[in-house]
């Protein structure tokens, strides 16, 4: 018998797509390739190439949602102008517009491709660019006051770019609607410095054909010009306030500060200084609970507040109720309110499952037991004190410690969403998940 073959060795899966590559291959057969890929793993069958990861992870949301590919994009509805215009003026991204104009005019008139900025939920506030490729937004309805959130339209720069809350540029069939797969665009989500909170993206978009992949890092570049022109217009309304605070706090005696409307720090008497001061939602003139410093009188300035810190407590005023709010999929707040008015907090994820924990625990929890309830590790004790000190900042009137619990005194409501499985649905904490299957 002749020589035999040794059996070939398995193939090996070819790596996922990326940028580059797509960037190295003739558009029409970049284009084919996409179409390939997005339509087997749509069918679940293997694609002949791995989508990207953020493009894989993004389609398998829209296959868990139930969305349909062909379905119309921009929503059903687009805003009424008096709540676009209404939104227009509550965002603080209006401050920057002439920035993210100047910054990205070059590149949308060369490539013949259109700026467009949305709010946090993906609504389309403003846009300009090429009239002949504004005219053809219009057809997808990539228009003002259209809804670009992943759930309505799918896969697409301004919604994923929400949903991850980082940069993504998604390119031609990379697009979960078929509608789109002739577009690319380039999306970079923009925070408020002076709160973190998103405010929403910057987006680039165009036909397909102008496609490149540094247009990521510029439009990120000019994200981030945007936040730095909002700091630096944030530094000088704290400078100004600074100036009308100083004199007044020079005749004061006690305690007391100066705060933005945001909570900054602008002056500072009878305390240790801090950057920044958590404030109640909404905050009110005249005697107000203070989590961190208990009850102060506030009094407006232009500009911001002044909180002197009462030195003695009347009967009553403590907090006697908190809300913990954990029904909405991505925003968490807590709601505590007594005899001196009520006030709200969002809560970050990690926040949001330890005071689910507690919630859930009246009687208390140790700093183990904690660690074992959100991390599955009861060893982890020093990243459960350094986090239950954070939240304490906030909610130091209702939290007590040794062990960790809601103080007694205290009522705790706990709002959650209809279906238990929704609970913190970014949660893989062994006490939420276990609240998710206990029955009601």
């Amino acid at each position: 018998m002749g020589d035999t073959m040794k059996d070939a060795p398995p193939r090996k899966p070819a790596p996922p797509l990326d940028l580059a590559t797509l960037m190295a291959m003739d558009h029409a057969q970049a284009g084919r390739l996409l179409h390939q890929v997005r339509d087997a793993a749509l069918a679940g069958e293997p694609p002949p190439v791995a989508p990207r990861p953020v493009i894989d992870a993004s389609w398998r949301r829209m296959l868990s949602l139930g969305l349909d590919p062909d379905r119309p994009t921009g929503g059903d509805t687009v805003l009424e102008p008096d709540e676009l215009e209404h939104r227009r003026r509550s965002s603080a991204l209006g401050e920057t517009m002439r920035t993210l104009s100047e910054s990205l005019g070059g590149i949308i008139d060369a490539s013949r491709q259109i700026l467009v900025v949305s709010d946090d939920e993906g609504r389309v506030l403003w846009r300009e660019g090429s009239l002949a490729v504004l005219r053809r937004a219009d057809g997808i309805r990539l228009e003002e006051g259209a809804a670009w959130a992943e759930q309505v339209t799918g896969t697409n720069a301004i919604g994923t770019a929400l949903a991850v809350r980082r940069p993504v540029q998604v390119h031609s069939a990379e697009h979960f609607a078929h509608a789109l797969g002739q577009w690319t665009c380039a999306a970079a989500p923009v925070h408020d410095p002076r709160d973190g909170r998103l405010l929403g993206v910057v987006d680039v978009s165009g036909p397909a054909r102008g496609f490149h992949p540094t247009t990521l890092a510029l439009v990120s570049t000019v994200a981030r010009l945007a936040e730095a022109e909002m700091r630096e217009r944030h530094g000088r309304a704290v400078d100004r306030l600074r100036s009308v605070a100083a004199p007044i706090m020079c005749r004061l005696g006690g305690r007391a500060l100066a705060v933005d409307t945001h909570g900054w720090t602008a002056a500072v008497t009878g305390m240790a200084p801090v950057d920044r001061l958590p404030l109640p939602k909404p905050l009110r003139a005249g005697r107000v609970w203070h989590p961190s410093l208990g009850m102060c009188t506030v009094e407006p300035l232009p500009g911001g507040w002044l909180l002197r810190v009462d030195t003695e407590r009347r009967p009553g005023e403590t907090p006697s109720r908190v809300v913990l709010d954990l029904s909405r999929p991505r925003r968490w707040s807590v709601v505590v309110s007594g005899s001196a008015g009520s006030w709200t907090q969002e809560l970050t994820p990690r926040h949001a499952e330890l005071l689910c924990v507690l919630a859930l625990h009246r009687d208390g929890r140790s700093a183990a037991e904690l660690a074992a309830d959100v991390f599955g590790d009861p060893t982890r004790t020093v990243t459960v004190r350094a986090e239950m000190s954070r939240v304490r900042r906030h909610l130091a009137g209702v939290l007590a410690h040794r062990p960790y619990r809601f103080s007694e005194e205290v009522e705790v409501e706990v709002v959650t969403p209809p279906d238990p499985a929704d609970l913190l649905p970014h949660s893989t904490a062994p006490a939420v998940l276990a609240a998710r299957r206990r029955p009601r």
